[in-house]
């Protein structure tokens, strides 16, 4: 096909924001035919809204300005009509058709038309460049851009830009264009800065995934059975979020896992790692709370619920204060411990609690403290041992592999990959197979969790003379 018989409608649109909320205030419609500029039509346009500061300050166009301009409905059937039976173009193609979709949507009307990008274009056509915004591109090459950001200064620069490009295509017989406007083709969906190889690159396997700015900064990390699949997703989201996201997103890159449990052990660990940008979940601190130990100026042995991020005589650790309370009520009523002397209560009095009544009296001196802190002592030891130690086997990244997940002490200590050919004949070699991670409520709620729904006696591997992983 010789795509410089075609016609094409070089298109920019000035708004009052984004997609979500904004309205247009201005347009230009340049036709293409025969590789000749052959019509230029712009208009003014009363949104219907107040236009922000920031965006009179970017556009120069004012609320008086368009006072008296037509609205959208009043000028549809002409842009209808200059678009009709055109591949319709822009720079950052996805904006400005989406901004006219909206808005012939808002009047009941649909509207679709082959789209060309001139971002994803000039990356093809001419790589390498350090900035494809339409200035510093129009700067790059030598076309002159006066008045940027009103509709017809932009989209005459783009115009000469796309000639420039179709130029450049027809010497392979136009085989970028041609892929761009295949129906089964990604490119011309792709928002335009991300970089198609990379997209390319992505698998169909498990693991994580990370969305980067054009600095190569964190904006978002997810998880994903299937990489690709869950990453179209975003790109392919109606939601304002995933729309901004995108748009922000230079780079994509990711980490396969072999499974799901391992991808969702990473996203935590690289949330609370580079708090990305675009990701809410798991942002939020955690308080930790520590079941601590010590021995006061009456030798008894007290044990307390202490909110603290590290602790030299913790015992045990908890992400929830109520959960806290509930253990030490526990270890009071099963081993007579005095509720006075475990934190439940804060008077100087002998203890007096409403649900522990059978206190051998350590508090009011008629059991001696020795005697008291044996039973203290057995208690402590009971909540060590309720401390598990396990390695979790799963699915690895390939056939030939598993994938593990050490739990030592009942803390998550990492994860690796291990040859099914391998046998582990001490439990303690298992330490040097991962990759080390940091525990967090986070981690532990994932794997509380995996051990109660999905957990089985192969997939839980306990320390044993000889550990294999087979």
């Amino acid at each position: 096909m010789d795509y410089k018989t075609e016609k094409y409608t070089v298109i920019d649109v000035e708004t009052t924001g984004g997609v979500g909320n904004g309205r247009m205030t201005e347009i230009c419609i340049i036709t293409i035919e025969n590789m000749q500029i052959t019509d230029v039509w712009s208009s003014l346009i009363n949104p219907e809204s107040y236009i922000p500061r920031n965006i009179v300050a970017l556009t120069g166009i004012t609320d008086d300005m368009v006072a008296d301009a037509p609205r959208f409905c009043d000028i549809a059937a002409i842009i209808e009509q200059k678009t009709r039976d055109a591949i319709f173009v822009a720079h950052n193609v996805n904006f400005d058709f989406g901004f006219l979709k909206k808005e012939f949507g808002l009047i009941g009307a649909s509207f679709s038309r082959k789209k060309l990008c001139t971002v994803r274009l000039s990356r093809k056509l001419i790589p390498g460049l350090p900035s494809y915004s339409l200035s510093k591109l129009c700067r790059s090459v030598g076309i002159s851009l006066l008045g940027a950001h009103r509709a017809e200064a932009d989209t005459r620069a783009t115009s000469t830009l796309f000639l420039s490009l179709l130029e450049k295509d027809a010497v392979t017989d136009f085989n970028v264009i041609s892929n761009f406007l295949n129906k089964t083709s990604r490119e011309a969906t792709l928002p335009p800065h991300i970089n198609s190889d990379d997209f390319n690159k992505l698998p169909t396997t498990a693991g994580m995934y990370l969305f980067k700015d054009k600095k190569g900064k964190m904006l978002y990390v997810g998880k994903a059975k299937n990489i690709k699949k869950r990453v179209l997703s975003h790109i392919y989201a109606k939601a304002q979020k995933s729309k901004d996201m995108c748009a922000e997103t230079h780079h994509l890159d990711f980490v396969e896992t072999g499974n799901e449990l391992c991808a969702l052990l990473l996203e935590a660990d690289y949330i609370q790692q580079f708090y990305p940008k675009y990701n809410r979940a798991q942002k939020r601190p955690i308080k930790t709370f520590q079941i601590i130990s010590y021995t006061n100026r009456l030798g008894v042995e007290q044990i307390a619920l202490g909110e603290s991020r590290s602790s030299t005589n913790s015992v045990y650790t908890l992400y929830n204060k109520i959960a806290g309370i509930e253990l030490l009520i526990s270890l009071c009523k099963k081993y007579n411990l005095c509720p006075k002397y475990c934190a439940l209560q804060t008077t100087n009095d002998p203890c007096s609690h409403y649900k522990i009544t059978d206190c051998n009296g350590v508090c009011s001196g008629d059991e001696e403290p020795a005697d008291y802190n044996k039973r203290v002592f057995e208690a402590l030891d009971a909540l060590q041992n309720t401390r598990d130690t396990f390695i979790i086997k799963q699915e690895g990244r390939t056939e030939e592999e598993n994938a593990i997940i050490l739990v030592n002490n009942g803390e998550y200590q990492g994860y690796g990959f291990i040859d099914k050919t391998e046998t582990i004949t001490d439990f303690n070699d298992f330490g040097n197979v991962i990759t080390r991670y940091k525990n967090s409520y986070h981690t532990t709620k994932i794997i509380n969790v995996f051990m109660k729904k999905e957990a089985s006696e192969r997939s839980i591997i306990r320390p044993v003379t000889e550990a294999t992983i087979n």
